[in-house]
């Protein structure tokens, strides 16, 4: 069973972990894993519960993004029978990986493609405004 309190998630946040653990309970997930699964992945996608006072956790909606559209090229691999758990024709380095989960170093990269001035003397918090 997942752990905390479920009160700080919107209505749609409930829906879709309901909607997720049933997935995985048709699938032979047995009920405890599986609510613990759907859990994991709204956290995943969303950062943890959108209402005031929620996780604290902080989640940029580009992450967010990028977290939600994994998460559906994931589930479309594994309809059409792909394993979830090998690498895709994506590559290991897919281009909707959040800006806020790259190194300093990966995102230096990025400012260099696109010709940001100033980036070498920018601390990773600066390359990230500076990107978005």
């Amino acid at each position: 069973m997942p752990r905390g309190d479920k009160t700080k998630y919107t209505d749609k946040q409930q829906r879709k972990a309901e909607h997720i653990e049933e997935s995985y309970e048709e699938r032979g997930v047995p009920e405890q894993e599986a609510e613990a699964r759907a859990w994991a992945t709204v956290n995943k996608q969303s950062g943890g519960g959108e209402r005031k006072g929620g996780s604290g956790k902080s989640k940029s909606e580009t992450a967010k993004r990028a977290d939600r559209r994994d998460s559906a090229h994931r589930a479309a691999d594994t309809r059409q029978g792909k394993s979830p758990n090998k690498s895709s024709a994506r590559g290991a380095k897919s281009s909707s990986t959040s800006l806020a989960e790259m190194t300093r170093d990966q995102l230096m990269d990025k400012a260099r493609e696109r010709d940001i001035r100033g980036r070498s003397k920018m601390r990773k918090d600066e390359l990230l405004k500076a990107l978005s």
